[in-house]
C-alpha cells in the first residue's frame, strides 16, 4: 500500500491549481468519475450554449446563421481551437465528421501521397475502429494491410521491407494506457519512406501532443473523452501543412470544395486542411464541444500533465503496488511515468463483475474484453482525495469478493 494519507490527499486537493476548474463541470452527487476516458463529463456551460444555439441561432435567425453565427466556418473555427491542444498550427486542423471517416480520408490519402507503396501498416490489438477502417481502406485502394506489435523494432522490421504506404498507430493504447514515442516512431516511418497517421482519441486533453515538432503527416482525434464535447461530438482532422496542396481524401463533398458556392459541376479541393471536410457539419453539437473548448483554452496542460501523473501514481500504488494487487489483480500500464498516457489499466479474469461492482459503491471506471479493467483520470475535475477513495474501493470490492453477486455478471449491451 502507498504510504500517503486520506488526509494527505486532502492537503493536496487544497493547494491544487487546477481545483477551480472542478467547479465548471456538472457531476452527480457521490460519483467519482474514472471514465472520462471513455465519455468525459458535462462541463456547466455546455446546455445554455447549446440552447442558444437551438433557440436563437437556429430559432429566431434561422438560415441566417449561416453567417450571422458563424456556421459556415465552425469547422475551421473549432479546428483552431484545438490546434494549440495537439501541437498544431490554426489551418492544419478542422472539426467534422467522425472519427472512423477521418481515419478512412487520411489512410486514402496517405497511400494517394505514396504510389507505389501497396502496404498500410497497423498495430496488432488496435482499438477496432482503427483495424476495421484499416481493412477497408485496403481494399478499396487494393492494398495489403499488416499488423505487428506497437514496437520500435517489430515496426523497423515490417517498414524495411519497402513497401508500406502509411502506418495508423494509436498515441496512447486503448486497453493499456501505454504513451508511444510519436517524434521517434515517425522518423522511424519517414526512414524507411512511410508516412505516419496518428490515433490521438486517448490523447487529446490527457497528455502533451506536439505534431507538428514530431513530424505527423496525419492525426485523427475524437473531442468526447478528455475534451468533453459530449456523446457523438464531431472528431477532428489534422493535415500537415506540407501536404496541404498535394493531400487528396476520398470523399470530396461540398464542404470541402474551393469554392463552394460557385455550385461548378467538377470538385477542386480547398486550401489547407479544409479540403478533409465533406458534407454539413452538426451544429448542435459543435455548439456543445465549443463551449468545452473555450473552457480548455484557459488551461496550462503542463499542469494538467503534472497533475495527471500524480493521480495515477496515486492509484496504483494503493491498487496495485510493485504492480500486483489482491487476488491476482495485475497492473498492466506502464509504471515508467514517461510510457503512461492518463489511465491505468488492470487485469483480472473477473474483471467485468468487479468493476460493476465498483460503479455499484459509486466508482464509475468501466471493462474491455477479455480482462482489463480501464480507469481514466482527468485532472481537471477529478481530486486526490478522490482517487485515494476509489483506489480503496477497488481493493476492498476484490478482497471482500463482492463481486461474485450475480448481478454483477449480467452484461449489458455497452460494457
Amino acid at each position: 500500500m502507498t504510504q500517503i494519507s486520506r488526509e494527505a490527499c486532502r492537503k493536496l486537493d487544497a493547494a491544487d491549481p487546477l481545483a477551480p476548474f472542478r467547479e465548471e463541470f456538472l457531476l452527480p452527487e457521490g460519483i467519482v468519475y474514472l471514465d472520462g476516458n471513455s465519455l468525459g463529463a458535462l462541463p456547466r456551460a455546455t446546455p445554455d450554449r447549446v440552447a442558444d444555439t437551438v433557440r436563437r441561432e437556429w430559432g429566431r435567425d434561422l438560415i441566417a446563421s449561416w453567417n450571422k453565427a458563424g456556421w459556415w466556418d465552425k469547422p475551421r473555427t473549432l479546428g483552431a481551437k484545438v490546434a494549440p491542444l495537439v501541437g498544431a498550427a490554426a489551418d492544419e486542423v478542422v472539426v467534422g465528421d467522425g472519427t472512423s471517416a477521418n481515419i478512412f480520408k487520411a489512410l486514402i490519402a496517405a497511400v494517394r501521397l505514396n504510389p507505389g507503396r501497396r502496404v498500410l501498416l497497423g498495430e496488432a490489438g488496435n482499438f477496432p475502429t482503427d483495424l476495421y477502417v484499416t481493412q477497408g481502406a485496403a481494399e478499396l485502394t487494393g492494398t495489403g494491410e499488416r499488423r505487428v506489435p506497437a514496437e520500435p523494432a517489430a515496426l523497423e522490421e515490417a517498414l524495411a521491407a519497402g513497401d508500406v504506404a502509411a502506418v495508423l498507430l494509436s498515441h496512447v493504447d486503448y486497453r493499456t494506457g501505454e504513451l508511444r514515442d510519436m517524434a521517434g516512431i515517425t522518423a522511424l516511418a519517414h526512414r524507411y519512406g512511410a508516412l505516419a497517421v496518428w490515433d490521438l482519441c486517448h490523447s487529446a486533453g490527457a497528455v502533451p501532443v506536439e505534431l507538428s515538432a514530431c513530424g505527423a503527416d496525419f492525426a485523427v482525434g475524437c473531442t468526447y473523452k478528455y475534451l468533453n464535447g459530449g456523446p457523438g461530438a464531431p472528431a477532428f482532422s489534422y493535415v500537415a501543412r506540407r501536404h496541404h496542396e498535394a493531400a487528396r481524401q476520398p470523399i470530396t463533398g461540398w464542404h470541402g470544395h474551393a469554392r463552394p458556392f460557385d455550385f461548378t459541376g467538377d470538385y477542386e479541393p480547398a486550401a489547407g486542411a479544409s479540403r478533409f471536410l465533406s458534407g454539413s457539419q452538426p451544429l448542435v453539437a459543435d455548439a456543445a464541444l465549443e463551449a468545452s473548448l473555450d473552457l480548455w483554452s484557459r488551461v496550462d496542460l503542463a499542469l494538467v500533465r503534472e497533475k495527471s501523473l500524480a493521480l495515477t501514481d496515486l492509484f496504483i500504488g494503493i491498487a496495485a503496488p510493485g504492480g500486483t494487487g489482491p487476488d491476482g489483480l495485475r497492473l498492466v500500464t506502464p509504471v515508467e511515468p514517461e510510457r503512461r498516457g492518463s489511465q491505468v489499466a488492470l487485469s483480472h479474469p473477473e474483471g467485468y463483475p468487479i468493476v460493476q461492482a465498483l460503479i455499484a459503491r459509486g466508482v464509475v471506471g468501466d471493462f474491455r474484453a477479455p480482462d482489463v479493467l480501464r480507469f481514466g483520470f482527468t485532472p481537471l475535475y477529478l481530486g486526490y482525495e478522490e482517487v485515494f477513495d476509489a483506489a480503496t474501493a477497488l481493493v476492498e470490492v476484490v478482497e471482500s469478493g463482492e463481486w461474485r453477486d450475480p448481478r454483477f455478471a449480467e452484461r449489458g449491451q455497452v460494457t
